[in-house]
């Protein structure tokens, strides 16, 4: 049996990828590493918890024994590295956080995966670093990210992220670390912490609160069901080019206030309101400092290299999406009290 390890499991991505993957692969053993901060929630992984290949262990990237002990402990065939501090506006009121968990806890893992995989031959190890395209900066009204766009980060949860990337690299280059990395768009789905736009608005529709957007919502991201990007994450991980890095995108481009009204107009249809009842909720906000205008991935090097291709429509993702959220309230509850904190805290505590 492989064992590979998932750094930040029970966090949103980390839990549509764990599921996935202890679902379709039953002959490996997916260890969940994850710290369990305000964003990793085990009960989003509820449903494969007593699956006999999944195994959690709660604990902190930054602690390097902690790593090394897990390493030795499991001796894992693969790490998939998604464990990250990820919220801008969190960044820009406490960066050190970000700088200790995604660049410390990064070369953390990085270290302690060169030491156990150094008699090991390259095929039958790799080190995936899952990352975005908040590296790259701010594009202007056309022009696409591709992989060799030069790194420009503009806030400090980017410039964390960029550092991780080249400290990946670097370790490839300097020790012949194999490793991969992809860097994909915004995403959205089911288990998304309500900070994030998608849920917020959906939460905050039900519950009749303002939507807050930023400035006048004109800023542009490219979306990603999460689905999708799960299966960009599998592809990437069993064939990607050793030494590569993969861009993952939704090809669809939407500016913020478009999200919005979208939402406004699905959620209305869905909870039985009058068409514009949502929409009469937003609320212009002050921007965010350093707001990057415009984000766009060019996927044609994963499309053309490796067969992936988004499967889900934007309009389906959304709808989807809706769907979960408003059939989930329970859930949105818990997450936006924190009373899911109190319970897993207490559930493991003193391992």
């Amino acid at each position: 049996m492989k064992t590979i390890l998932i750094t930040g499991g029970a966090g949103f991505i980390g839990s549509h990828l764990v599921r996935h993957w202890v679902q379709k692969y039953p002959e490996t053993k997916v260890v969940n590493l994850d710290k369990l901060t305000y964003a990793g929630n085990l009960e989003n992984l509820k449903d494969v918890e007593h699956l006999p290949n999944y195994v959690f262990e709660k604990g902190d990237i930054i602690d390097a024994s902690l790593i090394s002990g897990l390493f030795e402990k499991y001796n894992f065939d693969g790490v998939i590295h998604l464990a990250a501090e990820s919220h801008v506006d969190r960044s820009i009121s406490s960066p050190l956080d970000f700088i200790k968990t995604n660049i410390v806890g990064t070369a953390n893992l990085l270290n302690v995966a060169r030491d156990a995989w150094k008699e090991r031959a390259t095929g039958d190890v790799r080190f995936y670093h899952v990352s975005t395209d908040e590296v790259y900066g701010s594009l202007g009204a056309t022009g696409l990210f591709s992989e060799t766009t030069p790194y420009s980060p503009r806030s400090p949860y980017s410039a964390s992220k960029a550092s991780s990337d080249h400290l990946v690299r670097a370790y490839h280059h300097t020790y012949g670390l194999p490793v991969v990395i992809s860097n994909c768009s915004n995403n959205y789905g089911g288990y998304q912490f309500p900070e994030k736009l998608i849920p917020l608005i959906i939460h905050n529709i039900r519950n009749n609160k303002p939507l807050p957007v930023y400035g006048k919502g004109e800023n542009v991201r490219d979306w990603l069901y999460v689905g999708d990007h799960v299966q960009a994450i599998d592809i990437i991980f069993h064939k990607g080019t050793i030494g590569e890095t993969y861009n993952v995108g939704g090809n669809n481009e939407k500016q913020n206030i478009e999200i919005v009204r979208l939402l406004c107009r699905i959620a209305d249809r869905k909870l039985g309101r009058e068409e514009g009842s949502a929409e009469r909720l937003i609320t212009f906000v002050k921007d965010r400092a350093g707001h990057d205008l415009r984000y766009a991935i060019d996927s044609s090097k994963l499309q053309h290299e490796l067969g992936w291709k988004p499967s889900v429509t934007f309009e389906q993702g959304m709808e989807l999406t809706v769907d979960w959220y408003l059939n989930n309230g329970e859930w949105l509850s818990r997450v936006t009290s924190g009373d899911y904190q109190s319970y897993y805290e207490q559930m493991y505590s003193g391992r």
